[in-house]
């Protein structure tokens, strides 16, 4: 799909969704939006795509909001543009949200910028590949609101509730290096968009089923006590052992060869 917005390619089961808005450093407008939702929905519906790399075009991932949005957010500029915001903010948590439930793996490269909405849009990810001069910021405590775009609930379990409130609360910005110290970042690499890629062919070649249950069980912990995540974590991973593509991965590996999974 070539869209405006959002461009997606899938090629050898890697799924390329790449915001495409570079004059506006990729922020989030109503169009840009819908058209992350509907970049979503074609890598969902898309049986060859095995892993997700998101990114941004031109000089950063993704600026946040565009600042156009804020009047209606804060009740100025009339009623068609307050009714305007209320219709982006039902769309907002999805547009994060749907990278968290999408089955497969979902892999940020993030360089230039990472705020607010575009932090969030991040967290959204599985992993994130951050540059060493990146810069990450929940800034919308500025605008005096709330990252609502499931800020809230993906930060704290990355970096502690203290060290979320600590960037929700004051809305500083850090670089890639420190994101990765504290534990905003998976790894940090001079150019997070090929190092993404180059991790995306790795697990491509891993069993597809396993990679889908490893990330469910990981995404549904916190909600567990122990002793219930224990007996999901049997339930769900009993019907890996003995698939094809399980078997296939004990032959690839005992034959040193690359898997051929389906």
């Amino acid at each position: 799909m070539s869209d405006e917005r959002v461009r997606v390619t899938v090629t050898d089961g890697v799924a390329d969704v790449r915001l495409a808005r570079p004059d506006k450093r990729n922020a989030l407008d109503r169009e840009m939006f819908h058209a992350v939702l509907a970049a979503a929905d074609q890598v969902g519906a898309d049986p060859s795509a095995r892993v997700v790399v998101l990114s941004g075009e031109g000089k950063g991932f993704c600026a946040g909001l565009d600042v156009s949005l804020f009047g209606a957010r804060s009740g100025e500029g009339g009623d068609d543009r307050v009714r305007l915001f209320d219709e982006i903010r039902a769309v907002a948590q999805q547009v994060v949200r749907v990278w968290v439930e999408l089955p497969v793996p979902v892999i940020a490269a993030v360089h230039g910028v990472a705020l607010g909405g575009g932090l969030q849009l991040a967290l959204g990810a599985d992993l994130r590949i951050v540059a060493p001069d990146a810069q990450l910021g929940a800034l919308e405590i500025r605008w005096g609101i709330v990252p609502d775009m499931c800020g809230t609930q993906l930060l704290p379990p990355l970096v502690g509730p203290d060290v979320a409130l600590d960037l929700m609360m004051t809305g500083r910005m850090v670089n890639g290096s420190e994101a990765l110290r504290i534990g905003l970042a998976t790894r940090v690499a001079d150019d997070p968009y090929s190092a993404a890629h180059e991790l995306a062919g790795e697990l491509r070649g891993r069993n597809p089923h396993a990679l889908r249950v490893m990330k469910g069980l990981v995404r549904t912990t916190p909600t567990f006590t122990l002793e219930e995540g224990l007996r999901h974590e049997l339930d769900a991973t009993a019907p890996v052992f003995g698939t094809p593509n399980q078997r296939e991965a004990v032959r690839a590996n005992l034959e040193g060869r690359p898997p051929r999974f389906t």
